[in-house]
């Protein structure tokens, strides 16, 4: 495994989630609540497991859910993937903030492309990702728009229909996996049919598991690999 120090950032807020506080630098996604859903069910998930896990946190943002995970199993390893400068950035900071320099990793590049050379292939236990589910239009001429004040476009755009994200986590997710793996992560209101249809097609997991808001609405998904 192989970690990186960050570099000094200048911290321009702290927020909290599941109890845990974390520093925001640069222009990066704020970590929200209905990010706890998702990040719930996979610590469920990890903390079932007597040996250590091998984790991969993707489009990690602040480093939220990756450090949620190490908090709540000691043995716990992760590799953490973002994009952009700042994420990558903000995430190193959060991670040595909570001296966990030793378990996660984070590295940089487009999806699992940063991962080729970690020797993870078929190895993996926990997927979890929190990619980006607006479709595009409604980011730049929409009811979004909004977003993109304070938060990078990366962090949002989920591209024409708001799932082109989503659609490479499902297909490239599954080479790294084991057998009996799990594969997590947050989507929009309202795509839960789509998500659905993604997976079956897929042919690789078995019946999702949904996990609701406090509406009733689905907006988490945890499939495991067959």
């Amino acid at each position: 495994m192989q970690f990186y120090a960050p570099i000094s950032t200048e911290v321009n807020e702290t927020v909290n989630f599941l109890g845990i506080d974390l520093d925001l630098t640069g222009c990066v996604l704020r970590p929200r609540a209905e990010t706890e859903l998702l990040a719930r069910a996979v610590i469920e998930k990890i903390t079932q497991y007597q040996c250590a896990p091998l984790c991969i946190d993707m489009c990690c943002g602040a480093g939220n859910i990756a450090i949620a995970l190490a908090r709540h199993h000691q043995n716990a390893r992760i590799w953490a993937c973002d994009l952009t400068d700042d994420a990558v950035a903000t995430s190193r900071h959060n991670v040595r903030r909570h001296d966990l320099i030793q378990r996660i990793a984070v590295l940089q590049g487009d999806l699992f492309g940063p991962l080729a050379d970690a020797e993870l292939v078929g190895a993996v236990d926990l997927i979890v990702a929190n990619p980006p589910y607006i479709s595009t239009s409604r980011l730049l001429e929409g009811d979004r728009a909004e977003l993109l004040e304070n938060e990078p476009r990366e962090a949002f755009d989920g591209g024409p229909y708001g799932v082109s994200l989503h659609m490479r986590i499902i297909k490239e997710a599954p080479a790294f996996l084991r057998s009996g793996g799990w594969l997590g992560f947050e989507f929009g209101l309202g795509q839960d049919r789509q998500i659905a249809a993604l997976l079956k097609r897929a042919k690789v997991f078995a019946e999702p598991v949904w996990h609701h808001d406090e509406a009733g609405d689905a907006r988490a998904v945890l499939v495991q690999k067959l």
